[in-house]
């Protein structure tokens, strides 16, 4: 993409003005904690749209990210509700992956990112038009066919994606430029976060995902939420 950074901005937030905002669509964003969901918070309400806020609570997360989360609604001045599986659903989980299954086998993180993410998701996303997401094509392989806007099939409604194009810089500028707080587990070389057993820090000249599921093939290296098709 060869626009230059406030074409980026103007045309993402134009999108959901003209898609979300203009027919009135029912939407829900979703907050992991990140720069790109705290920039997506940003653009949706420079776009004037009606959103909800959602967050999955994995019962894996990062005390930096928890702290986050206040820290975000209270500088956006929002609410963000938390889902998360069934404490049945979890108990079972653990019994069957165990505390290191998810290391030897990707099917059992498969499964656990299935129970912890998937299922709370699909009911964060119960009586929605459309959510709305922070994932970029620069952020990995497995995310290199993002659009702006798209079907969502798993769920079967719509999906924006207002960074798409953005890239690493200009996610840091964005940030800075609106003296938006980050997650402090950026301070400490995590560039990717998500729960604590998938998640570390990288070192100088990794890949920002280079940190996820990292003794994971990166064609695998997603938990099943931004998938457009299996990989």
């Amino acid at each position: 993409m060869s626009q230059n950074y406030e074409v980026k901005v103007a045309e993402a937030i134009n999108s959901l003005k003209e898609l979300v905002g203009a027919k009135a669509l029912k939407v829900t964003l979703a907050f992991s904690h990140q720069n790109e969901d705290a920039i997506a918070i940003s653009l949706a309400k420079r776009a004037e749209i009606n959103f909800d806020l959602f967050t999955l609570e994995t019962h894996k997360l990062f005390p930096e990210s928890l702290a986050y989360q206040k820290e975000i609604e209270a500088f956006f001045g929002v609410a963000i509700k938390s889902f998360s599986a069934s404490d049945e659903a979890i108990k079972a989980l653990e019994a069957k992956v165990g505390e290191y299954g998810i290391y030897d086998d990707i099917n059992l993180r498969k499964e656990c990112c299935h129970v912890r993410k998937l299922i709370p998701l699909a009911q964060a996303l119960k009586g929605y038009d459309g959510w709305i997401s922070g994932i970029r094509i620069a952020q990995s392989i497995t995310r290199s066919d993002t659009k702006l806007v798209e079907f969502d099939g798993k769920f079967e409604l719509l999906k924006f994606n207002p960074l798409t194009y953005f890239s690493d810089e200009e996610v840091d500028r964005y940030m800075a430029e609106f003296a938006i707080p980050q997650n402090t587990l950026y301070a400490k070389g995590f560039k990717s976060i998500g729960c604590q057993p998938c998640t570390r820090a990288i070192k100088e000249g990794e890949d920002i995902r280079a940190g996820r599921w990292w003794w994971e093939n990166p064609k695998h290296k997603e938990c099943g939420l931004h998938l457009h098709k299996e990989k």
